[in-house]
């Protein structure tokens, strides 16, 4: 069950459904009603002083009754539902906002602007502040209203408009206003600026420099025009409050209660300004207005403008909301009215896929003679099925020493090895030998190893070929983040998960080797049937004795009679943890008095440092590292050793556990996901923290006591003889053919629907 369905139960879902399909419909109704009666506007400043000089030809009195407002900042609650029903009431001839009438410059912002000021009874006009020039806001000041600063002369009173956002335009808006202030008709002179030119005289309660015209030399320079040529009022925003001042005979008044933000007190509260002309002066009055919007209102106006913005910019915004309420919408059907039953089907008809041998490609990053557990358990596997009467053909890099002897072994070109011992080599997964053999193979199923490179390869070839996958998830990859040019934490704790779970839900079924490791797949999310197959071991291999072989290897490495032998199979790499036996190795030596050698098998790009490490702690004489060893030939090894120890903790399964308990040897392991299904402490071996004082007490134990060792022995004999080859190849057949008569009976399914 998904996980929206697990979280609702199925009344609340059909609710959701019920309530996702009306918003997709409100929504697209809006949509329409913005695309037939939202209307285009520009240039709206030429048409409304039209009006205003439309007024001053009819009214020979040449008297001006006008309010002026700052702050408007885009408020629907407090400046179109409250205050303009009064400026409507007020008698006014027109209304001039000093600044900052939008909340952004957004095109939608403007819009929202346009439609609030549609309900006043007269005439407007709009000085810039510093919102409407914020981000793109003066391109679209202009596109709509008009030039930035701009005059106009009407009855006897001029009114003019300035910038104080572009400081690259003040020399000439000097010389433009000097020009203007020339009309010495004019008995009154209003100038917009939006940007106040001088310090308030009450603090404003959010109060910054760039609240104010930051350039000193042009405030002095147009405080000087404006004494000179007898400028009336000074009108401007920003500031959160009223305050009037003078200067050398110009008044000063700073409006800031329009709609933004106010605390309601004695400095700062809503209000307007309104301002009357006479023949003998003019008449400046504040009209404070006993206003307010809950922030509960004031949330939800926010949140409708922001709706409107997304919807109002463009088809682009509204066609990804509608598109993701549509994909909600799905997922909310589904979840209601979509049987499932969540149990395998028991009524699936698997003759066909009985009825004849199975054709399998295997995908794999690496393979033989590269020696890893996930080459060995590949090819344990293949001859499995091979013996079953199944054809194989393995898809994997190509490397310098390869010998397959068939040709059921593809090897594609490597790019790039990347280690000092080329352990790993990359194949080119575009490579079109891929398909080629593929298609050629035409294969029943893909079978993955790794959940990346190939991997992905893998994938998109099977749906190409329409065939099911199956994954074996064999490696803890978050353990290898030191072979990834990416940060460490980043990849073991994000990456590596997401990798794996992706990977894993894209197959058809997925194989892991432990039940450790398939609570680690459902806890990150793995949804598609996950089955427990501990990878096999040629069990009745290890039990044939060498003796001969053994006593030539016990010579070879100068081993006495009188010596223990522990022995490790491993990469030498950092994720196998060799460090912490070394270190437990120099701690053993002087704590037991059994003498006992350590033998470490396996190559890898930390030989070098390992070295290093044996030498600088004096254990040459303890601890040799032995190098590769063919598959073949490391039974010998298996025989002559007394105990295997291993202390890696990136396994999804410890395969050369079970090798060494084939051989009859018990094990003493850091516990860890790989380990804790196969060693069962203290019978056939033992399961310690990553402690060094625990670990060398357990093997102490081993190398001093006979009895204990022989009897854990038996045990870990009789634990390998349970996971044999054929055992697990007739495991994976059958889930092989499960798979098949599902894949392929939904397919005929969606076909016929």
């Amino acid at each position: 069950m998904n996980r929206l369905s697990r979280s609702l139960t199925p009344a609340r879902l059909k609710v959701a459904f019920v309530l996702t399909l009306l918003t997709i419909l409100l929504l697209v109704s809006y949509r329409v009603y913005l695309t037939v009666f939202e209307t285009t506007y520009h240039d709206v400043h030429a048409t409304q002083i039209e009006r205003i000089q439309q007024q001053a030809q009819d009214d020979t009195n040449h008297d001006w009754h006008f309010a002026v407002v700052g702050n408007i900042n885009n408020s629907i609650g407090l400046f179109e539902r409250k205050m303009i029903p009064r400026l409507n009431h007020a008698g006014l001839d027109f209304v001039v906002s000093a600044g900052n009438a939008v909340s952004g410059g957004g095109e939608d912002k403007y819009r929202a602007l346009y439609r609030s000021l549609s309900h006043l009874n007269m005439p407007y006009l709009l000085a810039v502040g510093d919102e409407e020039t914020d981000g793109f806001g003066a391109s679209n000041f202009y596109k709509h209203f008009g030039p930035y600063f701009f005059a106009f002369r009407a009855g006897n009173s001029q009114f003019l408009f300035l910038d104080g956002s572009n400081p690259h335009s003040y020399a000439f808006q000097l010389h433009w206003l000097k020009e203007r202030l020339r009309d010495v008709s004019a008995l009154h002179r209003f100038v917009f600026i939006g940007y106040p030119m001088y310090p308030a005289s009450d603090k404003s309660p959010i109060d910054f420099d760039v609240q104010y015209l930051s350039d000193n030399t042009f405030r002095d320079q147009l405080h000087s025009l404006f004494s000179s040529y007898g400028v009336d009022v000074v009108f401007s925003s920003s500031l959160h409050l009223f305050d009037s001042q003078k200067r050398d005979g110009v008044r000063y008044v700073v409006t800031g209660g329009a709609g933004g933000l106010v605390l309601n007190n004695n400095t700062s509260f809503y209000h307007y300004v309104d301002v009357t002309t006479k023949d003998d002066g003019v008449s400046i009055m504040v009209k404070r207005l006993d206003i307010g919007q809950h922030k509960i209102f004031k949330t939800l106006e926010s949140l409708w403008l922001f709706i409107h913005s997304l919807f109002y910019v463009g088809w682009l915004n509204s066609l990804l909301i509608l598109g993701l309420l549509t994909l909600l919408a799905i997922k909310l059907y589904s979840a209601i009215f979509v049987e499932r039953d969540y149990y395998r089907s028991y009524d699936l008809n698997d003759t066909r896929w009985r009825r004849r041998p199975l054709v399998i490609a295997m995908m794999t990053n690496n393979y033989l003679p590269f020696i890893g557990g996930v080459p060995i358990s590949i090819d344990r596997l293949r001859r499995g099925l091979e013996h079953l009467g199944h054809r194989v053909r393995i898809i994997a890099p190509s490397y310098a020493n390869e010998d397959d002897g068939s040709n059921d072994v593809v090897r594609i070109p490597s790019l790039w090895n990347m280690g000092q011992h080329s352990e790993f080599r990359l194949a080119n997964p575009l490579s079109w030998r891929i398909g080629n053999e593929l298609r050629s193979l035409s294969p029943d199923l893909i079978h993955i190893h790794h959940p990346f490179w190939l991997g992905w390869t893998a994938q998109w070839q099977a749906r190409q070929l329409r065939v099911p996958t199956v994954f074996t998830y064999h490696t803890r990859l978050e353990h290898y983040s030191h072979f990834v040019p990416l940060p460490g934490p980043l990849f073991r704790n994000l990456i590596a998960h997401t990798i794996v779970r992706r990977f894993a839900n894209r197959c058809n079924v997925v194989i892991v080797p432990t039940v450790s490791a398939e609570e680690y797949l459902r806890v990150i999310g793995v949804t598609v049937p996950i089955y427990v197959l501990p990878t096999g071991v040629d069990f009745n291999w290890y039990q044939t004795p060498k003796p001969e072989v053994v006593n030539r290897l016990r010579c070879k490495h100068r081993i006495q009679r009188s010596q223990r032998v522990l022995l490790s199979v491993s990469r030498l790499s950092q994720e196998k943890n060799i460090d912490f036996l070394l270190v437990a190795a120099d701690a053993l030596r002087r704590r037991s008095t059994q003498p006992f050698r350590f033998l470490i098998v396996g190559e890898g790009e930390e030989h070098q440092r390992l070295q290093e490490r044996i030498d600088t702690l004096d254990l040459a004489d303890v601890v040799t590292l032995v190098g590769a060893v063919t598959p073949k030939d490391i039974v010998t090894y298996y025989q002559l050793a007394d105990a295997f120890v291993f202390a890696s903790k990136s396994e999804t399964q410890g395969m050369v556990i079970l090798e060494a308990m084939a051989a009859g040897l018990p094990v003493v392991a850091v516990r860890s996901s790989g380990i804790d299904d196969l060693v069962q402490h203290e019978r056939n071996g033992y399961k310690t923290a990553a402690d060094i004082g625990a670990w060398v007490a357990a093997t102490q134990r081993l190398i001093e006591d006979d009895a204990l060792r022989l009897n854990m022995a038996q045990c870990a004999l009789g634990t390998a003889s349970r996971y044999t080859i054929d055992r697990l190849a007739n495991e994976v057949s059958e889930i092989y053919i499960q798979m098949l008569a599902q894949y392929h009976a939904q397919r005929f399914t969606a076909v016929a629907q």
